[in-house]
C-alpha cells in the first residue's frame, strides 16, 4: 500500500498544477511582480508574450519564438534552449503524475471496499502535508538556495542562469513571481491534502460500521408478534 500512498501525494500535485499553470494566474502574478517595469513592455504586451510562451510550453511545438509589439524576438537562443529543457522536464513529470493518478483511481475502483486502500490514501495525504510544511519553511527561509538546488537537480549547469538586467526570461518571471507562486501552490496542496484526509477518514468510518445480517433481518421480520 506504500505505492498507493505515494501515488496519492503525486496525484494531488497533478490536481494543483493547473491552478497556477494558466494565463489567469500567471498574468495576476506578473502584475504583482511588476514584470512590465522589468521588461519595459506594457502589461498587455507582457500578457500576450507570456501567453505565447505558455502555449508552447504546454501544447507545443516548443518554438518559444514570441515577438514583442515591434516584431523583435523576445527571447535569445539560450533562453529558448532553457525553455525547451523545461518542457522536457515538465513532460516527464506530467507523465509520472498522471500515472500516479491512474494508480489511485484503479485502487479505489478495484478495491474501494478495502479499508487498507483508504488508510494508504490517508497516509499519502498526511505525508504530503508534512512535506509541504517542511518545504514551505525552507522556501521562506532560503528560497534562493532551494530554487538553485532545484535547477541543479534537473538542468545542466550554466543553462539556467540569466541576468535580470538584460535577459527577458527572468524579467518576465521575476523572483517575486516564483516565490509567491510556490507559496500559493503549497497552500493549495495543503487544502487538497486535508480534504482527501477527511474523505478517507469518513470512508474508513463507514467501512468500519457493522452491517446487518440479511438472514437475521428476514427472520426477525417473519417472526410472529
Amino acid at each position: 500500500m506504500a505505492v498507493v500512498a505515494i501515488a496519492t501525494a503525486l496525484a494531488l500535485l497533478l490536481v494543483a498544477i493547473p491552478l497556477f499553470l494558466n494565463p489567469a494566474w500567471v498574468s495576476f502574478e506578473q502584475d504583482r511582480a511588476q514584470a512590465d517595469a522589468w521588461t519595459g513592455y506594457s502589461p498587455g504586451e507582457v500578457h500576450r508574450v507570456t501567453g505565447s510562451l505558455l502555449h508552447d510550453l504546454v501544447l507545443g511545438p516548443p518554438a518559444f519564438d514570441a515577438a514583442d509589439d515591434s516584431g523583435r524576438p523576445v527571447l535569445e537562443a539560450r533562453e529558448r534552449a532553457h525553455l525547451v529543457d523545461v518542457r522536457a522536464v515538465f513532460g516527464a513529470a506530467l507523465a509520472v503524475l498522471a500515472a500516479a493518478a491512474v494508480i489511485v483511481v484503479i485502487s479505489v475502483a478495484g478495491r474501494g471496499a478495502q479499508p487498507a486502500t483508504w488508510r494508504a490514501i490517508r497516509a499519502g495525504a498526511r505525508g504530503l502535508v508534512v512535506a509541504v510544511v517542511a518545504l514551505g519553511v525552507v522556501a521562506v527561509v532560503a528560497f534562493d538556495a532551494a530554487f538553485e538546488a532545484f535547477h541543479e537537480l534537473f538542468f545542466a549547469g550554466g543553462t539556467y542562469t540569466f541576468d535580470p538586467r538584460t535577459d527577458r526570461l527572468v524579467q518576465l518571471f521575476p523572483d517575486q513571481f516564483w516565490s509567491e507562486t510556490t507559496l500559493a501552490l503549497g497552500a493549495a496542496l495543503l487544502v487538497l491534502a486535508v480534504a482527501v484526509d477527511r474523505l478517507a477518514g469518513r470512508r474508513l468510518r463507514t467501512l468500519g460500521r457493522p452491517t446487518a445480517d440479511p438472514t437475521r433481518t428476514r427472520l426477525a421480520t417473519a417472526a410472529p408478534r
